[in-house]
């Protein structure tokens, strides 16, 4: 099983989007199948394909999540994250306001789903292995 310890180590190589590929092949490693992200709090509930779970603490003081989200300004908003353009709590901060409450990986589909607050897909793309 994994712990969030593990999970943080992988994670505090990611300075930018342009990392989350190894990012994901970092957490494939350690058994990890999926996991949630909540911009809110930037907590994340992960799990493995036998049901265990551990999720990490929130990262930062809530934001509130626009009730209307903009698809057109979300995508312009991660293409710079990707880019490197964008650090991570700004990226969390697009999000919100684009109106993006969650997003979800597959490592089974390596698919990364961003959703808004009434759970209608806004964005799904393809995480390159």
């Amino acid at each position: 099983m994994f712990t969030i310890d593990q999970i943080y180590a992988a994670h505090s190589k990611v300075r930018s989007g342009a990392d989350f590929p190894q990012y994901i092949r970092d957490l494939r490693q350690l058994g990890i199948t999926g996991y949630r992200t909540y911009v809110a709090d930037g907590h994340t509930d992960y799990h493995d394909a036998e049901g265990y779970k551990a999720s990490s603490e929130p990262k930062y003081n809530a934001l509130s999540i626009a009730g209307t989200s903009d698809a057109i300004q979300f995508a312009a908003d991660l293409k710079a994250h990707q880019q490197g353009k964008t650090d991570y709590p700004t990226f969390c901060k697009d999000c919100a306001r684009s109106g993006i409450e969650k997003w979800i990986v597959s490592m089974d589909q390596m698919t990364c789903i961003y959703y808004d607050k009434t759970g209608q897909e806004i964005l799904a793309e393809a995480i390159p292995a």
